[in-house]
């Protein structure tokens, strides 16, 4: 029996030792924190997985919570105009549904499953040192731990990263009461509000520890009215800060919270910035051994397109689907760059299109934007490109490719 070793107990890395582990791998799974500590920590992320993600835990038996989970049929998009008006707003129509499930919730579940399966979990912090002398007693091991000491043993990769600095001030509400969006009050939809030169506001339901709720993410420009939220403790001040922005430049969205928001818990705030990042996938390790990152450790996107555990889920099928056609062979240094690489191919898309968000639109791609608004058609491509970022490259952008999609859809 193959013994592999998995650090972090994230999306990738508990979606991939849980799919070891039904294929008789003997698996490890190290983390530093217990399933009762994620539960009762602070919210983690903004998850929101499409159909296709959501496939991969379905064929592994790990859609635990679908059915209490709120089912998201739609993803809309409204610009901001400078009075504070809505100059573009529409809604894309999902192929299948999405639907979002609070990390907390998910990853203590997946962990006491994965204990509960025969798996053995070990709760420690590690350090590269660790990782040295673990490397001997296992055929593989994989960092799926996406910040910390580990991650600086893979290096940036430089021609496959635009950016060295965080491009978005991000701040993160769980809230309980957020009423619904009157444009569709019979079935949910991902609402993007973008406020040129200022941001982006992203609201999505969820389903966390007391049940379902609303996410309310603010992704603000460096230095610019939204990037308000560094140093703040008080989760009521992060909620305060967080209402007064949506009065100010989304107005639509505030009236939503006027019968009373309220934090689900005290955990429910998050707030930081990071920059968008792929990195070299083999760490070598001092005595010469070799591991290999997965998901956010070698490919970390801004979460501006909510791609994050979308990515990690994709990168977790994709791996596990690499090993188990090793079979007893090594896993050596070729293999390594061979899997990350099969992954990429998929990967590179979600980072060229989120990278492309990041900056200011070129005129074709507002024009593309604004045509939703009048053919459902585009709106419904636009919403299903989330599920599959690869379809950007066919209308998206090259402004003829973006033309002749619209004289073909007109």
């Amino acid at each position: 029996m193959r013994k592999i070793l998995i650090v972090g107990a994230g999306q990738s890395g508990l979606q991939l030792a849980l799919g070891l582990q039904s294929h008789g791998y003997e698996v490890t799974l190290m983390t530093n924190r217990t399933a009762d500590e994620i539960r009762t920590g602070r919210v983690m992320s903004t998850q929101c997985m499409f159909t296709t993600a959501l496939q991969h835990e379905r064929d592994l038996g790990l859609n635990l919570w679908e059915s209490q989970t709120p089912r998201i049929e739609g993803l809309g998009v409204s610009v901001a105009g400078p009075d504070g008006s809505r100059v573009i707003d529409w809604v894309g129509r999902l192929r299948g549904y999405a639907q979002s499930v609070d990390q907390r919730v998910k990853m203590a579940g997946w962990m006491e499953a994965f204990a509960e399966r025969g798996g053995q979990l070990v709760i420690h912090g590690a350090a590269v040192s660790d990782l040295d002398y673990f490397a001997r007693r296992y055929d593989l091991v994989l960092v799926a731990a996406g910040k910390g000491e580990l991650v600086s043993m893979f290096g940036r990769d430089a021609a496959r990263s635009p950016y060295d600095t965080p491009q978005r001030a991000l701040a993160v509400a769980y809230v309980h009461g957020l009423g619904p969006r009157p444009e569709h009050p019979d079935y949910h939809a991902v609402r993007c509000n973008l406020v040129p030169t200022v941001g982006e506001m992203f609201i999505m339901p969820t389903l966390t520890t007391s049940g379902p709720a609303d996410i309310l993410f603010w992704e603000g420009i460096p230095g610019g009215p939204l990037d308000v939220f560094e140093g703040v403790k008080d989760p009521r001040e992060h909620l305060r800060l967080t209402l007064e922005l949506m009065e100010r430049f989304l107005p639509w969205e505030y009236e939503r919270t006027r019968g009373g928001v309220e934090l689900t818990d005290a955990g429910g705030t998050l707030a930081g910035r990071y920059a968008p990042t792929v990195r070299n996938p083999i760490g070598e390790l001092p005595s010469g051994g070799l591991v290999l990152g997965v998901a956010d450790v070698v490919v970390a996107n801004d979460p501006i397109t909510g791609q994050g555990s979308n990515n990690a889920a994709k990168c977790a099928a994709s791996y596990l689907d690499s090993i188990l056609a090793h079979g007893d062979k090594p896993f050596d240094r070729d293999w390594m760059h061979t899997t990350f690489e099969r992954y990429w191919d998929y990967a590179q898309h979600v980072t060229k299109w989120t990278n492309a968000m990041l900056a200011p639109p070129p005129e074709h791609v507002l024009n593309l934007i604004g045509a939703a608004g009048q053919l459902q058609p585009v709106a419904d491509r636009f919403a299903n490109g989330f599920d599959n970022p690869a379809d950007f490259e066919n209308w998206f952008f090259d402004p003829e490719l973006a033309q002749a999609y619209l004289a073909g859809v007109s």
